[in-house]
């Protein structure tokens, strides 16, 4: 009876450590930014850019689980019709092929539907995580382009701003240059002025 009680806790412990070990990490997939969020207890940990299903082969969005994971994994189905493909680094999240793996990234949605990843990334993804993690995929890849025009319009308009602090800092600089420039002017010649007085005083006594 001790040993079936002892067993029992055993197994119990156990429970409790894996549903904490997955209450406590999780990924987050945002298909409009096309980035790949990593969080402990609610907050990001590292991220990374993906590339997402394209047009025609759309990433499905909804709540997962890490099923499987495997390191030098080859795809069955792709290149069409015999599979090869390197999907190294690879988190399972559906029974019908959708993962998490390494892959080019272009920097727009260009898969067949899985989520690709930098191979840094890819790498930092497999040390950390382990099966059973919640993956929240949400969002939409079409939105992507909008939200690239936006960040892009926020960069120019931030560059656009240090340009004029630096052209007006540049203009104080000259402008402050320019008076220092003229003072010395001022100070050479009062100094020659005094120079010949000196000069002048001196031939006077002379004679």
């Amino acid at each position: 009876m001790d040993q079936n009680m002892k067993k029992l806790y055993i197994l119990l412990i156990l429970l409790f450590t894996t549903a904490s070990l997955n209450a406590a990490k999780s990924i987050s997939i945002d298909l409009s930014k096309q980035r790949l969020y990593a969080k402990e207890n609610g907050r990001v940990v590292f991220s990374g850019s993906i590339s997402s299903g394209n047009s025609s082969h759309n990433t499905p969005t909804g709540r997962f689980r890490i099923l499987e994971k495997d390191r030098f994994h080859l795809s069955t189905k792709y290149p069409e019709p015999h599979g090869g493909a390197k999907m190294y680094y690879m988190h399972r999240l559906t029974n019908r092929g959708i993962a998490i793996h390494a892959g080019y990234l272009p920097g727009y949605p260009a898969s067949h539907g899985c989520i690709r990843v930098s191979t840094s990334t890819a790498k930092k993804l497999w040390r950390w995580s382990h099966t059973g993690i919640k993956v929240n995929v949400y969002g939409h890849a079409s939105n992507f382009r909008y939200v690239k025009k936006r960040a892009k319009k926020r960069h120019l308009a931030k560059k656009s701003k240090l340009k004029k602090r630096k052209h007006y800092a540049k203009k104080r600089y000259n402008k402050r240059k320019h008076i220092a420039k003229k003072a010395k002017k001022r100070y050479r010649r009062y100094t020659k002025n005094r120079r010949d007085a000196y000069e002048v005083v001196e031939i006077y006594d002379s004679w």
